[in-house]
């Protein structure tokens, strides 16, 4: 039988299937039927931010909000997660299950919470997910500021905790390897790659703006590919990949293109926890087909790592693949 344990974070996990942070986190009863589906880990729901500020300063002073949005954005935060529910979750999870348990924190700066992540060390979690979420809309402000938040943000909770720490992060950043590379140096235990945004939408009945958050879609799964197999080679920190992730022949990929870990969440909510025991079996059955004896003979064997030319190479598929469409 395959060995199908990983490290990640310098965490031991039974195999590289991660639950990701969802409502399929937010409950102790959920978090056990994650673990006995077969879950690698869990990372728990995320506490946003602003909770933070609004119980401890006052969200006002966080960010200059119209005050329609203001009201709006507080009646959302009573339906969230308190910081003092949130310990309790982390405490109440570590005693509930043996996996590892990854705390997660949704934010936008390095203002309000990074003493948070002490208290969230103390409670138990085995590391920490920062899920920073940040659309630039503001023409004044540049691609570098909006970087240098990311940083401050890694460098402050870096300093405040001594458990594993990890960036969920978008793919929209011009030059994404040297930005990687950056938070690297900086010591990111981890890169999630991708977040997902809510997507703008339009109502042409009402006129009115509104926005979607759909489901992932099966070819979503090629951009936390391309970029895995790309930064897999020149980084020292893992990477975990998420989006798109269907059947056991994705998770596969991803390793293949050099992941520690993969994280669902859409093909969870769709067909349930029982997927996870299903893409596990298909997983050892391909490894002995190959014989593997453990996942990392083969992690990364298809990364970027092994191109002299890795930009020369996409050029060359993009060319090929484009002439077969004429």
């Amino acid at each position: 039988m395959p060995d199908l344990s990983t490290q990640y974070m310098k965490l031991t996990l039974r195999n590289p299937v991660i639950i990701s942070s969802s409502g399929l986190t937010k409950s102790i009863d959920k978090i056990k039927a994650g673990e006995e589906a077969g879950a690698g880990a869990v990372v728990l729901k995320s506490l946003f931010e602003e909770v933070l500020a609004g119980e401890d300063f006052g969200i006002q002073e966080s960010v200059s909000y119209h005050a329609e949005a203001y009201d709006y954005l507080r009646s959302e935060l009573e339906l969230q997660y308190g910081s003092r529910e949130y310990l309790d979750l982390i405490r109440e999870a570590k005693k509930s299950v043996d996996i590892p348990v990854i705390a997660s924190i949704n934010c936008v700066s390095a203002k309000w919470w990074p003493n948070f992540a002490a208290q969230i060390e103390k409670s138990g979690a085995d590391a920490l997910e920062l899920n920073v979420f940040k659309t630039a809309t503001d023409i004044t402000e540049s691609g570098n500021a909006i970087e240098q938040m990311y940083f401050d943000i890694l460098d402050t909770v870096k300093s405040k905790v001594r458990i594993p720490v990890s960036l969920k992060i978008g793919s929209y950043f011009s030059a994404l390897p040297n930005f990687a590379s950056r938070l690297d140096k900086l010591g990111v235990d981890a890169l999630v790659l991708f977040n997902r945004f809510t997507e703008p939408d339009i109502d042409i009945n009402k006129l009115e703006l509104k926005t979607t958050f759909e489901f992932s879609q099966k070819y979503e799964l090629y951009k936390p590919l391309r970029w895995t197999a790309l930064l897999s080679g020149i980084l020292k920190c893992d990477i975990s990949a998420t989006t798109g992730i269907k059947t056991a022949e994705d998770v596969i990929k991803l390793l293949l293109a050099g992941a520690a870990t993969v994280q669902l969440g859409s093909v969870l909510y769709k067909n349930g926890f029982e997927v996870i025991d299903g893409m596990l079996k298909e997983i050892s059955a391909w490894m002995e087909r190959h014989d593997f004896q453990n996942i990392d003979q083969f992690r990364g064997k298809l990364s970027f790592a092994h191109t002299k030319a890795p930009d020369m190479y996409l050029r060359n598929q993009f060319m090929e693949k484009i002439r077969g469409v004429e």
